[in-house]
């Protein structure tokens, strides 16, 4: 997106020099003047003593008074707050989308009228890498793990290292008024930050306001960039020792000796503007300068000029600008050339004076004076020169300049605090609302969270890493899609490896191809192989007292049984309602001696209630009878068992690759029946319990199996469930407007490469755009789109082959074959 500049109004400052330094500084003491006649005597000013000339640091922070709610008195009577806002995926969206968050951008910045000065502040600095590895810091157990924990914590080291992630942006925009007292200020702040806020919030912008000691703590990091001292303040602590606000945020000096730069304690800083001379610009410029890897401050004073005053002004030019032209005309005439041929200038300016009129008095435009300005930091003057190279190479990108604010160094750096406080309003440019929108304040958006967050991969734009905790969302519930061979069941695997490693949740895996076991028996988890052959066996019917919301148990395990016999009975179109009221009627007299006395052996099986069918009249019971009796008394009775294998381990994996056609849609449905008896015992020790389930389609081909990875994909997260369903196609997940209900239910996709029809039926429901769409087009292994609740970031992932941890990880047959190979040697 472009835009077009307009109306220039820069003007050479001043040179004046002023040094400042850490307690009281003295000036030189200056020379006594000369008598000089009647206007110099007029015009002198009044010399100061030699107490008046001496500052301190804290008498040269620009403000009166800090508030606890975030009132800043900044002058005698002008007052301001300020909001921190976060980032959108501006850069990455389509630009149908783009357009839409510019047209609500620039009626954003409409919004603010004469009366309010505000100020946009981008605050690029280091912070202490300390707080990062505390969210990646995994600590070891002394335990048969420690070898693949630590293994895995030096990956993710590793990992953050590649990125920028120990510089923090943040952005903040700082309102201001002009009011006789706080009293009268307060409730005029209080309105146009919450308008403010619902502005943002049209936007899809996450923003809040922020109170006294976060507005002290920007400041204090701005002037405190190279040290890793903490902010430490209250206002208690004010009324105990008897300092100012300042006493706390002020460094140990300035030093202002240079026009050009100045020192604050041992930090090196350099103060600029952005001159404006390219005639248009694109809305990449911001971005540009923000992604810089440097302490940086770029802050965009604005001030709305009245709208009556702002088209005065332009007709007026007008009227100069037709003034010039007619003497220009009388030149000619009498000059003997044509009247038409006059300067290029006038009729350019002219014809840009004529289109900002008309902007102005009929498209919605405001005039706005902004002035750009950059505060680069560093810890030496080499470092410092180098990092202005940078910024203003940037700006010479942009056909424009980045001019040093010669002997004005003061003024540009408290001007660069977020005050909303201009003190070189000498240099200003007069620019439309569209032109001042062009630099959009958002590029795109990070994830990196505390808690337990979880790693998945490093932004593919920046490079800083991705860590998310899924918890957090409203619906933790998630899909990792791609083709074979993007990754799918890896990414699955890293994740429950970074869960075990890092949170004390359970982990059940359903396992239908057999890739699974490596890693759980490496972790100390219980793999159970169900086959026909097999010695494992669970039991269907399986219950406990937690079963249910209610003091009903039975109830919701009769909806289970139901579906079970269904599936045996080859039901398409369910069961008829005398066969359920048969089952129904069964189920309390075949649970009845567990729920007198809820022993292990008192579980009832499916014997128990093919015999109990059989002792009823009806014929749909005999019926019922009949279809079970190969899964009792035939060949497959696996599931007529006492469960005999340990499903209290922290990590389960249902190795269902063995069973049969027959059986293993079955064994499916056993298997979630199972995962929801974990649930509900979890859920009253406050746990929480993930299950993933690889080559999901094969549930949701099956009406039974589908309705109960719909309930479940509903009711989890009310239980302490985290579901992850792991499949190819989104097609699948869109087969039915039931099996719908899975795909809107989960908040978190992990998107690998997809095919065709997938990735336009995914950038549809999820509004990708189609730059975005291209990290899932033909890309490598461990490489696509996070979807994190409305956050959409593009990730890459490349893991260690040489780590132990990959190959047990793996799902590369030849891979996992040298696995096998080594486990039997």
């Amino acid at each position: 997106m472009r835009s077009k500049t307009c109306m220039s109004g820069n003007w050479k400052p001043q040179h004046r020099s002023r040094r400042k330094e850490a307690s009281l500084v003295k000036s030189e003491p200056k020379k006594k003047s000369q008598s000089g006649g009647f206007f110099q005597k007029f015009f002198r000013k009044p010399e100061k003593s030699q107490k008046e000339q001496r500052l301190t640091v804290q008498r040269s922070i620009p403000y009166l008074e800090m508030g606890r709610d975030g009132i800043c008195r900044v002058e005698e009577h002008l007052y301001s707050k300020t909001v921190r806002f976060y980032d959108i995926n501006y850069q990455l969206a389509q630009n149908e989308d783009k357009n839409t968050i510019f047209e609500s951008w620039c009626d954003f910045l409409n919004y603010f009228d004469a009366s309010i000065r505000f100020q946009l502040s981008f605050i690029n600095h280091k912070s202490d890498m300390s707080e990062y590895n505390k969210v990646i810091q995994i600590e070891p157990q002394h335990d048969q793990f420690d070898d693949v924990r630590m293994e895995y914590a030096q990956m993710l080291k590793q990992q953050l290292a590649k990125g920028n992630n120990g510089l923090v942006r943040t952005k903040y925009i700082t309102f201001s008024i002009e009011a006789k007292s706080v009293r009268e200020a307060k409730p005029r702040l209080e309105r146009i930050e919450t308008d403010i806020l619902n502005n943002f919030k049209v936007l899809g912008v996450k923003a809040y306001p922020l109170n006294g000691v976060e507005r002290l703590q920007i400041m204090y990091e701005t002037f405190h960039q190279e040290e890793q001292q903490k902010f430490d303040f209250s206002y208690d602590r004010i009324l105990q020792s008897g300092m100012t606000t300042k006493d706390f945020i002020a460094p140990t000096s300035f030093l202002f000796k240079s026009g050009k730069d100045f020192m604050m304690g041992d930090t090196y800083g350099a103060a600029s503007y952005l001159n404006i001379l390219a005639p248009e610009l694109t809305d990449k410029v911001l971005a540009e300068f923000l992604d810089m890897d440097k302490n940086l401050v770029v802050s965009i004073h604005v001030q709305s000029v009245d709208q009556l005053k702002a088209i005065k002004l332009i007709k007026g030019k007008i009227t100069d600008l037709d003034r010039m032209k007619i003497e220009e005309q009388k030149k000619a005439v009498r000059s003997g050339y044509d009247m038409e041929i006059i300067p290029s200038d006038l009729a350019t300016y002219g014809g840009e004076a004529k289109k900002i009129l008309d902007d102005l008095q009929s498209r919605n435009e405001r005039m706005f004076l902004v002035t750009v300005l950059f505060l680069n930091t560093a810890k030496t003057k080499q470092e410092l020169d180098s990092a202005v190279f940078q910024t203003a190479g940037i700006a010479q990108k942009f056909n424009c300049t980045l001019n040093r604010l010669d002997y004005l160094q003061e003024q540009g750096l408290m001007s660069s605090l977020p005050l909303a406080n201009n003190l070189v309003p000498i240099i200003k440019r007069a620019l439309t609302t569209t032109s001042t929108a062009i630099f959009v304040p958002f590029t795109t958006q990070e994830l990196f969270m505390e808690g337990d967050s979880l790693y998945y991969g490093l932004n593919a734009v920046s490079n800083n890493m991705i860590m998310a905790d899924r918890k957090q969302l409203k619906n933790p519930n998630g899909l990792i899609l791609g083709t074979p061979g993007s990754g799918k069941s890896f990414s699955a695997k890293r994740e429950i490896t970074n869960v075990f490693f890092t949170t004390t949740d359970d982990i059940i895996v359903a396992d239908p191809e057999g890739e699974y076991y490596p890693l759980v028996e490496a972790l100390g988890g219980q793999v159970i192989h169900i086959s026909s052959t097999s010695k494992d066996y669970i039991n269907p019917m399986d219950i406990n007292l937690n079963y249910a919301d209610d003091d009903n148990p039975l109830g919701m395990k009769s909806d289970f049984i139901l579906s079970l016999c269904e599936l045996i009975m080859g039901a398409r179109d369910g069961m008829e309602p005398e066969e359920k009221s048969v089952i129904d009627r069964c189920l309390p007299l075949v649970y009845q001696k567990y729920l007198n006395d809820p022993k292990p052996e008192n579980m009832p099986t499916l014997g128990d209630l093919y015999d109990c069918l059989r002792e009823q009249k009806e014929r749909q019971a005999q019926r019922i009878a009949t279809a079970l009796e190969i899964y009792v008394n035939g060949s497959l009775r696996v599931f007529n068992h006492q469960t005999n294998v340990e499903l209290d381990n922290r990590i389960i994996c249902f190795d269902i690759k063995e069973l049969g056609k027959q059986l293993k849609k079955l064994g499916m449905l056993i298997v979630q029946d199972q995962v929801w008896n974990r649930v509900t015992i979890n859920r009253n020790s406050k746990k929480n319990t993930r299950y993933y389930i690889d080559e999901f389609h094969l549930l949701l081909k099956e009406e039974q199996t589908a309705a109960y990875s719909v309930e479940i994909w509903k009711r989890f997260r009310k239980w302490g469930g985290v579901p992850t369903g792991i499949t190819q196609n989104i097609k699948d997940l869109l087969a039915s407007r039931e099996i719908e209900n899975i795909f809107e239910n989960s908040d978190f996709i992990y998107m690998l490469n997809q095919a065709s029809g997938d990735r336009q039926i995914l950038a549809k429901q999820l509004n990708i755009s189609p730059f975005q769409l291209s990290y899932v087009t033909n890309s490598n292994e461990g490489e696509g789109l996070l979807f994190y609740g409305n956050t959409i970031i593009p990730f890459k992932d490349k893991f260690d082959t040489s780590l132990k941890l990959y190959s047990l990880m793996t799902t590369k047959p030849n891979e996992m074959g040298k696995y096998k190979e080594k486990k039997e040697a």
